[in-house]
């Protein structure tokens, strides 16, 4: 059964850290292309960053790019983000989900943040970020 549970959210300080974790059961991790997405209140879902399967492709949204990065320990079959720089606006429930079945024309850099191509979520875990 294919389970993905995140941890390691709660409140930071702007210009704080925090380093989620995505651990996942049931399918081996490097074998797929997982994301992580974000959803404030009110706001739609979003791509926060992305790995690919088999080659390790890593691609990240504008708003986090040079403060968040995306990684696996393939042993443990986990997922992290580690955030640095934190700011307010990165508030929100953090997600990570498996591509399982990719199409056959998925891009990597194109692609990676449509949500409805996803086949499995963790419930999320909370980011708060605030003095």
């Amino acid at each position: 059964q294919v389970q993905l549970v995140e941890s390691g959210g709660g409140l930071a300080q702007p210009g704080g850290s925090l380093r989620l974790s995505c651990q996942a059961s049931g399918f081996r991790l490097e074998e797929y292309d997982i994301g992580w997405f974000r959803q404030a209140p009110g706001m739609e879902r979003e791509g926060v960053s992305y790995i690919s399967g088999h080659y390790g492709i890593t691609n990240y949204a504008d708003s986090v790019r040079g403060r968040f990065t995306i990684s696996r320990d393939n042993a443990r079959n986990t997922l992290y983000l580690q955030m640095n720089n934190l700011e307010p606006d990165d508030t929100a429930v953090y997600y990570c989900a498996a591509l399982i079945r990719r199409p056959p024309h998925f891009s990597d850099d194109a692609d990676w943040k449509s949500t409805w191509l996803y086949d499995y979520w963790g419930r999320g875990t909370q980011v708060t970020v605030s003095s």
